[in-house]
């Protein structure tokens, strides 16, 4: 009897097993949502953790999900990288909408504005910022000198943005005086790619140096820097998936604005292989993409997305800048050259408001292997600071497009050196013998207030496109005569240039020393003289206080000598000190009657 109640009891465990998991398995509920930031923006890839079971979910390229769950209620954590988990209890067969807040920036590693160059415990000062009309510059301070026995070395970010020379132009050929933190004297010097010399077969780089006369005081010296990248052949260059990320608002409806950008762009789709892709988001009304990832060799197709393009709308950055990155992450190529070219005059009125939140936005990406370079084009309105901040904190680089030469010369002569990569994150060290050098002033590269004055700021490297030369320039005070030497087995200086190379981790490193061998100033090759016209023009238009006896006639003279007839570049450049010394000698004139 005992054994029968022991099988009754056991068989009657087993049923009620088998209808508690019958029952489990009738009653299935559905967790439905969406995730948002606080702006409203649905946030894709969301880590969701549900709680109970530990299972992990995501939400998929539209911000939403779908979870199944045996119970009425759940308990759901939220986490995304750069912003605030969040935890909520949620009811089954209620659609929910989840707000998730970004972390602070103070408590974050977002980063900052970086230093273009450094020299270590050189005292910090503050200055006032700079507005020209609705035009934003950001607020700069010129190097000073530095006491080499105190700080013997320096570094500096490399990069092969240009866009202050052309800006610079629009304003002289438009009569009005160049707001000076507009003027950037290393992207003057690589609008004009001097001199360039192919590294050997095994090197990325070569590094070529000259110590000289220092034309605007002669008691100093002037020591140029001088990188040359390698050009790797066309045919041999990975495959590109290219955005156009083009803004369409309402502001670019002017002849300097979007018909420019569209022959621009149309000229850069005659340069694409079959293998390359191209993809086109627009902003102005609305945020959209109005042509999927095109193979190059469907030029037809690709030129009549552009020509279809049209102008009106608020502009709405943000939605524009997400849809963007969205598309070149979806479509990713692995080794290949992922970029988005931004073109906008740099009026985000809807959206994101400050360059923080723009910095924020872009570097959740650039760690990704997607590149950003940035056009900018217009006037009036046109936000310079802002669009510098996008392409250097995009992995990328900046350009200005004033007319169709400069755009043709941007995306089409220069269009391997513009978007394709061969170094990430490029710097240089360079250490002063301080028996040679009493003290060095590095021209150009001048740092940002707000990164000066930031405590832990450091050093950001750039991009070096393929094919670049890129030129800079050292002020010396001597320690020795010209013609005195301390010891030739010395070094004059040591330079380290440090770089990555894309797609991999490892950082690399090239070493060079030179050593002490003054040229003459007027033995100088034409490149390097030409040069020096365009440091003295750009030292004039920023009123540089180290350069207070140079005049219209100096520069003019040497770049008139210098010049090469054959280069377009050069000649037009001979031109314009013209205007300006025309344009600023009114300037002049008019305070000296006031």
């Amino acid at each position: 009897m005992k054994e029968v109640d022991f099988h009754l009891k056991k068989l009657f465990q087993i049923l009620l097993l088998q209808f508690l998991i019958t029952t489990a398995f009738a009653q299935q509920y559905y967790l439905r949502g969406e995730v948002r930031d606080e702006s409203g923006s649905l946030l894709q890839n969301v880590k969701i953790a549900q709680v109970r079971t530990g299972f992990i979910f995501r939400t998929d390229a539209f911000g939403s999900f779908g979870i199944s769950s045996s119970q009425k209620t759940d308990s759901l954590q939220f986490m995304l990288e750069g912003y605030l988990p969040e935890k909520y209890f949620v009811i089954t067969g209620e659609f929910i909408s989840i707000r998730l807040k970004r972390i602070p920036i103070q408590n974050t590693n977002i980063r900052k504005e970086k230093l273009v160059s450094l020299s270590r415990n050189v005292e910090k000062k503050s200055v006032s910022k700079l507005y020209s009309h609705e035009e934003t510059y950001a607020d700069v301070v010129e190097n000073e000198f530095v006491k080499t026995k105190n700080i013997s070395s320096t570094g500096v970010a490399l990069n092969i943005d240009r866009a202050s020379y052309s800006n610079i132009r629009r304003f002289i050929n438009l009569d009005m005086k160049v707001p000076t933190d507009a003027v950037r004297i290393e992207e003057m010097l690589n609008n004009f790619n001097f001199a360039y010399q192919p590294p050997f077969q095994d090197s990325l780089f070569k590094i070529n140096t000259t110590l000289t006369a220092c034309p605007w005081n002669s008691a100093n010296q002037l020591y140029y820097v001088n990188i040359n990248s390698k050009k790797i052949n066309f045919d041999s260059l990975p495959p590109a998936h290219l955005v156009f990320l083009i803004d369409v608002s309402g502001s670019m409806d002017m002849p300097n604005r979007l018909p420019l950008l569209k022959s621009a762009f149309k000229n850069l789709v005659l340069q694409l292989r079959e293998k390359d892709t191209v993809s086109i988001v627009v902003y102005g009304g609305f945020a959209g993409v109005m042509l999927f990832p095109t193979s190059g060799n469907e030029k037809e197709k690709i030129i009549k997305a552009i020509d279809d393009l049209s102008p009106g709308g608020s502009t709405p950055g943000e939605s524009g800048v997400r849809l963007a990155y969205s598309l070149a992450k979806n479509y990713f190529i692995e080794n290949g050259n992922n970029r988005i070219i931004l073109a906008t005059d740099g009026d985000f009125n809807v959206g994101l408001k400050t360059e923080i939140e723009l910095e924020e936005m872009i570097m959740r990406h650039r760690e990704k292997g997607i590149y950003l370079t940035c056009l900018g084009v217009g006037m009036g309105n046109y936000k310079d600071s802002k669009i510098q901040l996008l392409a250097r904190k995009g992995n990328g680089n900046f350009a200005y497009l004033d007319n169709y030469y400069e755009a043709d010369k941007i995306l089409l002569k220069e269009f391997a050196q513009t978007l394709y990569t061969v170094a990430d994150d490029v710097y240089l060290n360079v250490e002063f013998n301080p028996s040679y050098v009493k003290e060095y002033r590095l021209i150009g590269f001048d740092n940002k207030v707000s990164a000066i004055t930031d405590s832990i700021s450091v050093i950001e490297g750039g991009e070096i496109g393929s094919g670049y030369s890129v030129t800079m320039a050292f002020e010396i005070i001597p320690e020795i005569g010209w013609n005195d030497f301390k010891n030739q087995n010395d070094f004059f200086s040591e330079i380290n240039l440090h770089y990555q190379i894309p797609n991999d981790s490892i950082r690399q490193k090239m070493e060079f020393k030179s050593n002490y061998n003054p040229i003459g100033f007027n033995k100088l090759t034409p490149n390097y003289r030409f040069a020096n016209s365009v440091i003295m023009f750009g030292s004039l238009l920023k009123s540089s206080a180290y350069t207070k006896n140079i005049t219209w006639g100096d520069v003019l003279f040497q770049a008139s000598e210098a010049a090469n007839p054959t280069d377009i570049n050069q000649s037009q450049f001979v031109e314009l000190v013209y205007k300006a010394k025309l344009l600023y000698g009114k300037f002049k004139k008019k305070k000296e009657t006031k």
